[in-house]
């Protein structure tokens, strides 16, 4: 585990949440079960495999030291917290995982920053955070498309945040001068996340729907058209979506969803399933419109194989 110790030893000082190390892209030989998460003022290590003591020491060790390079050690106000999550085999096949503080204390209400956009966290209370760190160079690609559609047509676009999740997309959607943003996720506690994640940056201009994507498209459609579509759902949630079955189902609505040269931001994150999964599907389903670029991911969560990792792919219909 000697890269993450590394990782560790040159840490940047809290800012950003963001990613530190990410063994999980197999580019550190016998790391490939680490990954560790900055959000400010925690740390978040997870394994994917069980840790001994001894490790779990190890990294405190590297932790501390740190925290002492900082100049945090001395500083009763910024003791050093952290956490950490095994997804083991056994738990994972379960869809659960084991989560605890290991050190200092989480802020309630915990709230993080990235690109000046305040979400708030829970990283005690499952797998999922509140902000997917992996997700950043998409947030960042919509600032940059709603300023860019902002600054050629003199207003902002109107934006379909499907799987919306806490709603982060949005936020970086409002933020850079959309005029509407409509919710969608089935998930009543997401939507109430995502709620307060726009009340924590004073933005107006949203609607959220707590309903099944699939049985709403009427209600969808009816505030369209929207000159941005994101489509950021599950690989693979039982009862809900399974890529493989639902994705083709919400590219075939794209052409009627769409504004003239509107864009469409498609998300994977299914190791199992690469990039010509989604041209495949976009060519039966949709193929009237043009593929654009594929966003890279950021630097920190590089891959052995990038089609394993998270793909974010853009699409773009006639003008």
């Amino acid at each position: 585990m000697q890269a993450l110790l590394d990782a560790i030893a040159h840490m940047p000082p809290p800012g950003d949440a963001q990613r530190i190390f990410h063994g999980r892209g197999g580019r550190f030989a016998g790391c490939e079960q680490w990954t560790l998460d900055s959000y400010p003022p925690a740390l978040v290590l997870t394994s994917f495999a069980p840790a001994t003591p001894a490790q779990l020491a190890q990294v405190e060790a590297a932790l501390q030291a740190c925290w002492a390079r900082w100049g945090f050690a001395s500083n009763p106000d910024t003791p050093l917290t952290w956490v950490y999550q095994e997804r083991g085999q056994a738990l994972r096949l379960q869809g659960e995982s084991s989560t605890q503080l290991m050190a200092g204390r989480l802020p309630e209400p915990h709230v993080v920053c990235e690109d000046g956009a305040r979400y708030r966290v829970q990283l005690l209370k499952g797998q999922n955070h509140g902000l997917f760190l992996d997700m950043a160079a998409g947030r960042r690609w919509v600032r940059a498309q709603v300023a860019q559609w902002c600054a050629q047509t003199g207003q902002g676009p109107k934006v379909l945040n499907l799987f919306a999740y806490s709603c982060a997309f949005s936020v970086a959607a409002l933020q850079a001068g959309a005029r509407q943003v409509v919710n969608v996720d089935m998930a009543r506690g997401a939507i109430a996340l995502g709620q307060h994640n726009h009340q924590l940056n004073a933005l107006q201009g949203a609607s959220f729907l707590a309903h099944d994507i699939f049985s709403s498209w009427g209600k969808i459609t009816r505030s369209g058209p929207y000159g941005l579509v994101i489509i950021d759902p599950p690989s693979f949630q039982k009862g809900s979506f399974v890529a493989t079955k639902d994705y083709a189902r919400l590219l075939r609505r794209l052409p009627e969803l769409l504004a003239p040269g509107g864009y469409a931001l498609l998300c994977l994150n299914a190791p199992e399933l690469g990039c010509d999964f989604l041209h495949a599907q976009m060519q039966t389903q949709a193929p009237g419109l043009r593929f654009v670029e594929r966003v890279a991911n950021p630097a920190v969560f590089a891959d052995v194989d990038e089609e394993r990792a998270l793909k974010v792919l853009v699409y773009q219909a006639p003008a």
